[in-house]
């Protein structure tokens, strides 16, 4: 047994003084010219367990992620009037779609100066999005990205999401290089940073601090192809911006989310219904309606959109409960939410 295992450490030791030898040899071709030696294989003797693949994993990662980052770097830019329509088709965010509009307009004269040869004021493109959880804040800025993409603001138009944990680490030091990395993931798209605020209020002597430091000087760095949007609650997010002069000069730009109506979240369930396959009586239309009302008033922590997502996926589950006790069961009562699947579905919510 001792053999075998010196065997092996000896043949991988020579896979290792290999592929050194191959790496000069690279290195002496790329300065001089030179064309490598043609490689000596290195096979085990029969009978010999197969010598593990030390560097396949890491070299298979690698090509991965060269692949997806040439997908990126190649995505075609969307038609924008495609994109509009698509902002449009929201529910409700009225506000929130005129400033968008308004933003695209912008930067589209912005550019038209530039190709004349006239002036142009340099445009901060970061963005402060605050209100309350589930208002849309994630949804419009993974839309930003494809829409900075397509005037030709972003090179590549992806979203990268973090909050606090993504950007902090635990020790001194390590929150730059986490906060850089992530930068790095979101060249050529938004880094959306959700519940920003969270980086400011735990003292100065906080490694957040660190972490909006390293930021702002990384905005500052790729200012040409990397835009950052900051989300969180309206007041918190004032005193997150204000926090920091560099914070300040560069959001400048503020996207209110309001609350979502009763007559706004009903439509979404709606929506859910028809894409999911399901139709609501019109009786549990009127009972949905009391339950939205009920929920954005009393229940703080509903969350708007995200409460009428959580509520339509309790109902269907309270509807597949009440069917399993039929023997036959037809399409249509597959399809048909009832009123007291959404009276199951609100009581298990309180609870």
């Amino acid at each position: 047994m001792a053999d075998r295992t010196n065997e092996i450490i000896r043949l991988q030791n020579q896979i290792i003084n290999q592929m050194t030898r191959d790496n000069l040899r690279k290195i002496g071709e790329d300065f001089w010219g030179r064309k490598p030696e043609p490689k000596e294989e290195l096979t085990p003797p029969p009978g010999y367990p197969e010598v593990p693949d030390i560097m396949g994993k890491e070299a298979i990662d690698k090509q991965k992620a060269e692949e997806q980052k040439k997908a990126e770097e190649e995505r075609p830019k969307e038609d924008m009037e495609v994109l509009k329509a698509e902002l449009n088709s929201y529910i409700g965010l009225e506000v929130v779609k005129a400033e968008v509009e308004s933003l695209i307009n912008l930067v589209k004269v912005n550019k038209l100066r530039k190709e004349h040869g006239l002036k142009t004021e340099d445009l901060s493109l970061h963005m402060v999005f605050s209100g309350n959880p589930g208002t849309g804040k994630t949804m419009i800025a993974r839309l930003m990205s494809r829409i900075y993409h397509s005037l030709g603001i972003l090179s590549k138009g992806h979203l990268v999401e973090v909050d606090r944990s993504g950007l902090v680490a635990g020790y001194v030091g390590q929150t730059a290089i986490k906060t850089r990395e992530v930068v790095d993931k979101a060249l050529g798209g938004v880094l959306f940073i959700d519940e920003a605020y969270a980086l400011t209020t735990r003292g100065p002597q906080d490694y957040g601090q660190e972490a909006v430091e390293t930021l702002l000087k990384n905005m500052e760095d790729h200012r040409d192809d990397l835009v950052v949007i900051v989300a969180g609650y309206v007041d918190l997010m004032n005193d997150f911006v204000h926090s920091n002069p560099g914070l300040e000069s560069r959001f400048n730009r503020f996207l209110y989310f309001p609350d979502y109506s009763v007559e706004e979240m009903l439509g979404i369930f709606e929506l859910r219904c028809k894409n999911a396959g399901y139709q609501l009586e019109e009786s549990a239309k009127e009972r949905l309606k009391v339950i939205l009302k009920e929920e954005s008033e009393d229940n703080i922590g509903f969350g708007n959109a995200r409460g009428v997502r959580n509520l339509f996926e309790q109902a269907i589950s309270r509807q597949a409960n009440r069917l399993a006790k039929q023997d036959v069961i037809t399409r249509d009562e597959l399809m048909a939410l009832k009123a007291e699947d959404l009276e199951d579905a609100s009581q298990e919510a309180k609870d």
